[in-house]
């Protein structure tokens, strides 16, 4: 991360006491592969097991263990670089990150140093505001995670749980390309929408399957990098882009103070909402990195890359322009849609042969709203997309109005059940007699004399009367065939 070019646009850059300043950005994302078993070992990857009930011999370093790589956690790399328009290297080199740990039974992390598995790569993110930008992929390499070291379960020891000791990671390296807390939270969103779709990373964060380092620095506009500081182990996007902003505005705090950034490792505590320092930030030779003389340089050709890459799923940008170019959704609608693949999944079954416009309405605001405020995502919906899909059909052949249809979904997510017979049942179709619908609208206009005689002056009071007469009716009268009743009687 040496170089960094300025890119200081509409509310890229922070104002300081003294001027303003530029933050400068890149992060290091630990994505724990998706496979059934280790990186060198068969021991299962399942999270929740019981203490160390997930750990090989070779896990557990014992003497004379010798590491055998999981080929399945190669082609999950392979397909990642794939997914983030990466180089994909034939050959690359395991190494030995020499470090101590309690947690490190090997006293050693075997990961990837000068020759990674994946080079240079992009990756488009679309921000809130409209904007897209490209963000540089650096590298991503394969390495082994630690195990989990407990402090609050003993008064005088610390005990340590391996289970998570030799999981494969992918370590996803971006180049310094972004300028704020919202471009680093959109990055991470979109990694992990590329991740989930691409079935290589769970993407769960809760879980520690999807962590952050963030590299933060800041500089006056035109000058050269500043010092960074490392924040480790960032395990949510709200978390990070509040860490960014805290760690940025305490740079610029010493700096404008006449003090200079120590490059160093900091946390950040969710509960106070600060950053504090862990230790000095080591550089790549504190590690003494060399080749592990147990694992031969790894190999493959190109046809192994082909290969998967023809088996690829549909990727989070070509799902979107797709969106946009065949069901004529906006850019805006369509990139909600594919933030989650699960989420574009149930878009595609509900407008499978409907109005895809309707349906995205439907999904987005009725669907995600109601789950937003249940705080439930789209695998835990209620509703199915089959059953949505029978909510939109009933008001596309007449059945039920726009309004009935809401009422409906709200059974539906509550009571479950057929939308269909749900209508039936509790007698919710659409009145389309008109002469039903004409009585009362001779009534709402016999009532309303004085209001009726202002419409021809005042043509927007229609909208009065129709409103008038769907109370009325309870919602059931057709709309279509109230404002041509109304229209003729009141004859605009």
């Amino acid at each position: 991360m040496n170089q960094a070019p300025a890119r200081t646009g509409r509310g890229k850059l922070l104002k300081g006491a003294t001027g303003d300043f530029e933050v400068v950005i890149g992060l290091e994302v630990h994505a724990q592969v998706t496979s059934n078993a280790k990186l060198f070992s068969g021991a299962s990857t399942a999270f929740g097991g019981e203490p160390n009930a997930h750990v090989s011999l070779v896990d557990a370093a014992l003497p004379g263990m010798l590491p055998v790589i999981n080929e399945e956690c190669i082609a999950q790399a392979v397909r990642t670089g794939l997914g983030l328009k990466a180089k994909i290297n034939l050959r690359s080199v395991f190494d030995r990150k020499n470090y101590f740990y309690p947690d490190l039974p090997q006293g050693y992390q075997i990961s990837q140093y000068k020759q990674p598995i994946v080079g240079e790569g992009t990756v488009t993110v679309d921000l809130p505001d409209g904007e897209q930008i490209s963000v540089g992929i650096e590298r991503l390499h394969l390495e082994q995670d630690a195990g989990k070291s407990i402090h609050d379960q003993h008064a005088s020891m610390s005990l340590v749980d391996l289970n998570r000791s030799g999981v494969a990671l992918m370590e996803i390296v971006s180049k310094p390309d972004l300028r704020s807390a919202e471009e680093a939270k959109a990055f991470v969103t979109k990694l992990r929408s590329i991740l989930r779709t691409l079935g290589t990373c769970d993407g769960d964060m809760e879980k520690g399957n999807l962590r952050a380092d963030v590299n933060v620095s800041v500089r006056r506009p035109g000058e050269d990098l500043g010092t960074r500081c490392e924040i480790k182990n960032v395990n949510s996007i709200r978390f990070l882009g509040q860490a960014v902003d805290y760690e940025a505005r305490r740079q610029i705090g010493v700096i404008e103070d006449g003090g200079m950034i120590q490059q160093e490792t900091r946390l950040f505590d969710p509960v106070r909402n600060e950053t504090r320092p862990m230790r000095t930030k080591e550089e790549a030779h504190d590690y003494r990195y060399f080749p592990d003389p147990d694992l031969l340089p790894l190999e493959f050709d190109q046809a192994f890359v082909d290969g998967l890459a023809a088996s690829l799923p549909e990727l989070p940008d070509a799902r979107k322009a797709r969106f946009v170019a065949e069901h004529g959704l906006s850019a805006y609608d369509a990139d909600v849609l594919v933030a989650e693949k699960e989420s574009a999944d149930y878009f595609e079954a509900v407008a499978k042969g409907r109005d895809a416009k309707t349906a995205a309405n439907w999904v987005i605001n009725e669907l995600f709203g109601r789950l937003n405020r249940e705080g439930k995502g789209i695998e835990a919906s209620p509703v199915s997309s089959a059953q949505l899909g029978a909510v939109l059909d009933l008001i596309a052949e007449g059945v039920i109005s726009g309004k009935i249809a809401k009422d409906v979904f709200e059974i539906v997510w509550a009571e479950g059940g057929d939308p269909r017979a749900v209508v039936e049942a509790r007698g919710l179709k659409q009145v389309t007699d008109t002469g039903a619908i004409e009585a009362i609208v001779d009534r709402i206009i016999a009532d309303n004399p004085a209001k009726a005689a202002e419409v021809a002056a005042k043509p927007a009071m229609l909208g009065w009367f129709v409103g008038q007469v769907m109370k009325a009716s309870g919602g059931k009268a057709n709309p279509q065939a109230v404002n041509e009743l109304l229209k003729a009687k009141l004859g605009l």
